[in-house]
This record gives C-alpha cells, sequence and structure tokens, in this order.
C-alpha cells in the first residue's frame, strides 16, 4: 500500500484517455453516478475530459493549479474527488515522484451501461441506499426498455450480402484500435491481513494469495465484516492444514449474516428482475405468462415453490448467490436457469448450473426471453444427442419450451402448476 503524497497546486498532470467517451456516457456518469460519488468528482471527471486534445486522445500538462481555478476547489477537495473517479473505476492514477515537483498521469475509463450499473451487486445497492426506492425507481424508468408492439408488423430487414458487395482486405490488429474500456470497482483492503495471521497462529499464510485476500476483503465489504469477526469465522473454516475452504467461508459469512439480519441475505436472490430488464405487458399467451413469472418472482421464492413450499437448503442458497454474485445473472435469468436444469436433471446440478452460467454470462444474456431461447437452443441438441442412441426415449422438457404452449400439449398438472405461479406472482 503507497503512503499518500501531499498534493500541491505547482504539481503537473496530463489526462490520457484510455476508451470512447460518449455524450450518453456523460448523462449516464449524471443520473446513476453523481448520487453516489458527488458533484465535485463528476466535475472532475468533466474537466478532465475537457483537457483532452481534438482527438480527445491526450492533454497537454497542467498544473493542479489550473484545476483549482476551473473547479473553484481547494486540493484537498480535488483529490477527495479524484479518488472517488479511482475507487467507482472511472480513472487510474499515476505517480512519478521528482526533486521537487510530482507528475501525475490520470487515465479515463467509460463508465458502465445502465444495465451493467443497475445490475451489479454493489453500485445498484449503494445507488438505491443514496437516492432512496422512489427516486431508484424513476431512474429504472428512465433507463427502462420502450414498449413496443410489433404483432401486426413483417420484418423486412435487409441482409449484409444483399446490400453491400465486400472486397477482401487487410485486417488491422484490434488490439491498436481503441474502444470502450471500463475499469473494475476498486475496493481497497478493508481487512488487516497481517493482524489476521498473528491472531490465528494454525493460519497458513501461504494459503492467503491475491484470490484469497480478494474473496475475503469482497465479504467484508458485502457483509460489513471487521477484523475480529473475520477472525472468527476463520477459525471455523480452517482445515488440518491450515487452509480456507473458500466455498465454506462464504457459507459461514452468509450464515452470520443471515442470523444478525432476520434470515435475510444482502444479495440479489432477494430481489426480482430489474424493470428495464423486463417484456412489455399485455400478452397473455401460456408463455407469457410464464415470462412473467420468471420477471417477478425472487429467486428464493422461486425456488421455494419449486421444493413445494419447503426452504432452500445452504447449498442451494449458496448456489444462487453464485449465480447473482460471481456470473453476474439478474433474477429473471436465474429463475429460467434454475426451471430448466429441475426439468431436465431432477435436481440443481452445481457444476451443470455453473457452465451453462458462464456460457450465458459471456454471452451477456440478461432478458428472461433470451435465457428461454439459450435453453431452447441447447435442449434442442441435447435432445438430438440423446436419440440418436435411444430413438424412442422421452426427455423431460419445461412448460415453456414448446412454442404453440397450448392445452393439448401441456399436462393438466403442468397447466396447474403454471396458472399457479403466476396467480400467485400476480398477488404479490
Amino acid at each position: 500500500m503507497h503512503m499518500d503524497i501531499k498534493l500541491t497546486p505547482a504539481d503537473s498532470y496530463t489526462v490520457f484517455n484510455n476508451s470512447i467517451i460518449t455524450e450518453f456516457d456523460k448523462k449516464v456518469l449524471i443520473s446513476l453516478y453523481e448520487p453516489i460519488i458527488g458533484p465535485i468528482a463528476v466535475s472532475l471527471y468533466f474537466s478532465f475530459c475537457r483537457d483532452l486534445d481534438a482527438l480527445e486522445l491526450t492533454s497537454n500538462d497542467y498544473s493542479h493549479h489550473h484545476l483549482s481555478v476551473i473547479l473553484k476547489s481547494d486540493l484537498k477537495t480535488i483529490e477527495s474527488a479524484r479518488k472517488a473517479l479511482e475507487a467507482i473505476g472511472l480513472l487510474k492514477t499515476y505517480l512519478k515522484k521528482g526533486e521537487n515537483l510530482n507528475e501525475y498521469l490520470y487515465e479515463l475509463y467509460s463508465p458502465l451501461s445502465p444495465s451493467e450499473f443497475l445490475n451489479h451487486p454493489v453500485l445498484s445497492v449503494l445507488l438505491l441506499n443514496n437516492v432512496g426506492t422512489d427516486e431508484y425507481n424513476h431512474l429504472i424508468s428512465i433507463y427502462k426498455k420502450p414498449t413496443i408492439r410489433k404483432d401486426d408488423f413483417e420484418e423486412i430487414t435487409s441482409t449484409m450480402n444483399k446490400a453491400f458487395k465486400v472486397e477482401g482486405l487487410d485486417y488491422i490488429n484490434s488490439e491498436d484500435i481503441r474502444d470502450t474500456n471500463k475499469s473494475n470497482v476498486n475496493i481497497e483492503e478493508i481487512l488487516d491481513f497481517d493482524l489476521i495471521c498473528n491472531s490465528i497462529p494454525n493460519l497458513n499464510e501461504k494459503v492467503l494469495n491475491k484470490k484469497t485476500r480478494e474473496l475475503l476483503n469482497q465479504l467484508a465489504y458485502v457483509y460489513k465484516i471487521d477484523n475480529f469477526k473475520m477472525m472468527e469465522l476463520i477459525r471455523l473454516t480452517l482445515d488440518e492444514n491450515g487452509s480456507i475452504d473458500k466455498d465454506k467461508i462464504r457459507m459461514n459469512v452468509r450464515r452470520s449474516y443471515e442470523f444478525d439480519h432476520n434470515g435475510r441475505l444482502p444479495t440479489i436472490v432477494y430481489r426480482t428482475q430489474p424493470d428495464h430488464l423486463k417484456t412489455p405487458t399485455g400478452d397473455m399467451s401460456n408463455k407469457a405468462k410464464m415470462v412473467y413469472v420468471f420477471e417477478n418472482t425472487m429467486p428464493y421464492d422461486f425456488l421455494k415453490s419449486k421444493n413445494h413450499g419447503a426452504k432452500p437448503t445452504s447449498r442451494e442458497l449458496q448456489l444462487l448467490e453464485k449465480l447473482a454474485v460471481d456470473y453476474s445473472l439478474p433474477p429473471g435469468v436465474i429463475n429460467v436457469l434454475i426451471d430448466y436444469s429441475l426439468k431436465v436433471n431432477g435436481n440443481l446440478s452445481k457444476n451443470y448450473i455453473e457452465t451453462i452460467a458462464a456460457d450465458w454470462q459471456k454471452k451477456k444474456i440478461v432478458t428472461v426471453p433470451q435465457a428461454m431461447d439459450a435453453c431452447i437452443k441447447k435442449h434442442t441438441k441435447v435432445v438430438k444427442q440423446i436419440h440418436e442412441v435411444k430413438p424412442k426415449k422421452e426427455v423431460e422438457t419445461p412448460i415453456w419450451m414448446n412454442q404453440e404452449q397450448n392445452a393439448e400439449v401441456m399436462t393438466e398438472e403442468e397447466i396447474r402448476e403454471m396458472e399457479a405461479l403466476f396467480s400467485e406472482t400476480k398477488r404479490s
């Protein structure tokens, strides 16, 4: 950990743009980021953007006195604003010490898209805590997809090969071309790992590598755990070799939080699909009803209903939490994955579900229809492979996978299940 260096008015800085920053990005900064980091930090970001040259690549050398004049703020305030930008992933700062004056390099990054921001497990909670429920819902409505009915329209979109004649060309190295570049949220170390190591003699220091420290630090941040509480939880987790079981520490942390907060978790498993990722209502087909259920049911409650009212086990909760946090899947998408796995496998196979989750994360599947379509494509391949070996074998399929979704192709039990879920969700 580097020590803070006193900033002076004569210290110089240069701005380097590591991304493509659009006018829409600037609107996102004001509506979503400013409630968290404050107006001075946003103004500082905009000042750095104005300092850039005509190509928006780099700036001239400026003094920090220049910033004080532009922002009408003292250096202490500017430094605090800069650290807020760094923490939230909009800026990286580099320092070159000099004998008399120091040089700073400020590297700009683009803000997250509204969808990425509002589905982020940390940023979405920070925004809600800062603006309150009413304003939070208002912000979601601003970025919600417009409702456009296309039922009476036929798509006539042209294809590339019909519209253009393409000649061969030499490809340019993609690494040389600028693109939208986003940095990660920067969570500083909350835990004192030296204190933890010294206080737990049988803890093997070698297991506290970078990844393990990051995990413990993230858990401490999300679940608000101090050093002494973390020590207690680590002691419960250590094996005979002084190693930390990562799954076990997550479970211990979660149980501790649940105990202190009446069984509730601070994660997405107790939320429904964000409004801006929901499907427009109005369609009353059976498939549309299932989409509504997936989008308006919390993963915890959805799994509970699938368990015939039994609360999800600790293992199931851990899996839900991992899908939400580690794989960044929205609640509705998690519900689709739960339903598909239970119907096809008869259980929640951790390896099977995480394999699909990793694939969906790469493909950026964030809406319920996208998840349902992905399941249909996957299931079609699976059924084809099975029938190549056993042509007459029946394969279990979720009720929403049939394209017609009518009474002739659905059993009475399936119809009752779907209607019950739909009615229960409408009431809540």
